[in-house]
């Protein structure tokens, strides 16, 4: 028995993202077969699909459920706070955040969603409105599974069903440590707190370069402190050597 473990990249669904995958090859005692059988092909397979914020449905599972594909442009709304919800979503292309928004048309950041990941998938489970609004930062492609549809699928699969339940773990300790650093009140310790949960958890990080992801403005937005407080907090970080800034971009 010869045990290959190989890496897979895949541009569409997981970008920057490795996958993991051990097969199980017999080869045959017959000296005179030359093919390899295939008896076991995935033994296990090692993502970052279910860690941290990160969730997502096989997308020919969804279509096979009878999902369909939706383009969105750059500022579309998706769907808004409050509104009921008909629809399972998980984005396949471009960028899209999740936000409140206040009286005063200020957004507050919940999460920034990235190629694979599901957003607002809180109603799907306990049948109440949307929490948040859901805007395309680009020009996007998202797919969508109606929500009866979508509970008999996590019915019938009950590892999905898991899955989930471990999202929405992760993202409720995501909110209690927010809610620690945004009663910090010291920028500098909630921004450098901030940016190595995500680079430990390898969300909103590149992970080739160590580039910051997020803008500013998204970090102010993110953690309830004014983009003025947050571009001076970096700076006086770039001068103290914790992170560097090169042509405008931050690196961690």
């Amino acid at each position: 028995m010869v045990v290959i473990q190989a890496h897979i990249y895949s541009q569409a669904l997981w970008p920057e993202k490795h996958v993991t995958v051990m097969l199980i090859i017999i080869i045959p005692l017959n000296k005179q077969c030359h093919k390899l059988q295939v008896l076991v092909a995935l033994v296990s397979v090692t993502t970052t699909a279910f860690n941290f914020l990160f969730m997502m449905i096989d997308i020919d599972t969804l279509l096979a459920w009878g999902a369909a594909y939706k383009k969105v442009a750059a500022g579309d709304v998706i769907f808004r706070e409050g509104t009921q919800a008909q629809f399972y979503c998980q984005l396949v292309s471009g960028s899209v955040r999740w936000v409140n928004i206040n009286d005063e048309g200020r957004e507050f950041l919940q999460v920034m969603i990235e190629p694979g990941e599901c957003f607002g998938e809180l109603p799907m489970f306990d049948d109440e409105p949307y929490a948040a609004t859901a805007i395309a930062n680009e020009n996007s492609m998202i797919i969508r599974l109606h929500r009866s549809t979508f509970l008999q699928l996590i019915k019938e699969n009950p590892e999905i069903h898991f899955s989930f339940s471990k999202l929405l773990s992760h993202r409720l300790r995501f909110k209690f440590f927010l809610l620690k650093e945004m009663a910090n009140h010291n920028p500098e310790h909630s921004i450098s707190t901030l940016l190595s949960y995500f680079k430990e958890h390898k969300k909103n990080i590149c992970t080739k370069c160590n580039m910051v992801k997020l803008t500013r403005q998204q970090i102010a937005d993110m953690t309830g402190l004014r983009v003025e407080t947050v571009i001076r907090a970096i700076r006086n970080m770039h001068n103290k050597g914790e992170l560097h800034i090169e042509k405008g971009k931050v690196y961690c």
